[in-house]
């Protein structure tokens, strides 16, 4: 018995290997039209103060104005699609931390009342998600807000160049060690505007949660939260090293399954992010995703949404544990 399930264990091992070496010739061999599109010329961001509860309206215009001014250089570019994703954020309703309409684009959305939250989660996106694409990201953000009730605030952190789905790049943590610093620096910034009371959860999906990964050491939340998740890059909950609760879901219909969970040194590089956070041996409290997709954990009335809304209210006793 025991050398039979030392020999499903090898085979599992070579598979996952020759997996992970077909993803990288993949993503090796097939071309990325995207790498040859020109930049699009945009404002340099406004030179703002830190975020205080006093000060949100003063950036909240600011940064509606560098939209505004993003949308007529792109337009004036030909690029009519940039053009009119800057125009939407420049709308009187929009709320704004930041904004940098420069090359894919990054900005952080407010939705509700931030200055008086107890309760915020932060969102943070994975690959293919720029300024053209914000909508669906956007969507999601809506969604969760919509069930958060008046004492929730969500922000929508596009705050680093996301990985292509079909590059290179998505395949190594690189991205994500650029962005991990500009998400702790984000997060202590937020503290001068909720307080220390305040809950702050983050919501990390797909290449976003090995962003969340990097940044989680002493990280100042008190829930890290992980769904389609192709690895951390940590090999446990524990090695993520962070005080915050670490939950982890995967939906049933989410591709992101048979992405190998496995690392290895590659070209000077670590390609793959190691170990499943939904396995057991990771240690995450892991929860149920019902029959989500990889893009659909924020769908409005979805077992995943509803889950997601429980840990950020704190209601954990009430999540539903897969």
């Amino acid at each position: 018995m025991r050398e039979g399930s030392l020999r499903r264990a090898v085979r599992a091992r070579r598979l996952r290997r020759a997996l992970l070496a077909a993803t990288v010739m993949a993503a090796v061999v097939v071309p990325v039209s995207a790498a040859a599109r020109p930049r699009i010329p945009a404002p340099a961001p406004a030179v703002l103060a830190p975020p205080t509860a006093s000060n949100l309206g003063g950036i909240y215009e600011a940064n509606r104005a560098d939209a505004a001014e993003a949308a007529r250089m792109a337009a004036a570019h030909g690029d009519r699609t940039r053009a009119a994703a800057d125009r939407a954020m420049a709308a009187p309703s929009r709320r704004f931390l930041s904004f940098d309409g420069r090359g894919t684009g990054r900005a952080v959305e407010v939705f509700g009342d931030l200055a008086h939250a107890d309760r915020v989660a932060v969102l943070v996106p994975g690959s293919d998600t720029t300024l053209e694409t914000y909508g669906r990201f956007r969507a999601g953000a809506l969604a969760l807000r919509d069930r958060l009730g008046p004492r929730g605030a969500v922000l929508a952190w596009l705050g680093y160049e996301t990985p292509g789905t079909v590059s290179t790049t998505v395949l190594t943590p690189d991205r994500a060690e650029e962005a991990a610093p500009r998400l702790r620096a984000f997060v202590r910034g937020l503290r001068g505007v909720v307080g220390r009371s305040a809950h702050i959860s983050l919501l990390c999906h797909s290449y976003g949660t090995v962003v969340c990964g990097r940044a989680a050491p002493g990280l100042d939340v008190s829930d890290i939260v992980v769904v389609g998740s192709p690895g951390t890059g940590a090999s446990s909950a524990a090695a993520l090293r962070t005080s915050a609760r670490v939950w982890a879901a995967r939906g049933s219909a989410d591709w992101i399954a048979y992405v190998p969970h496995a690392s290895a040194g590659l070209f000077g590089t670590t390609v793959g992010f190691g170990s499943d956070p939904v396995s057991p041996s990771f240690g995450a409290r892991v929860f149920r995703a019902g029959a989500a997709g990889h893009s659909g954990y924020f769908a409005p009335g979805s077992e995943s949404l509803a889950n997601l809304t429980r840990i950020v209210l704190g209601d954990t006793s009430e999540v539903t544990r897969a």
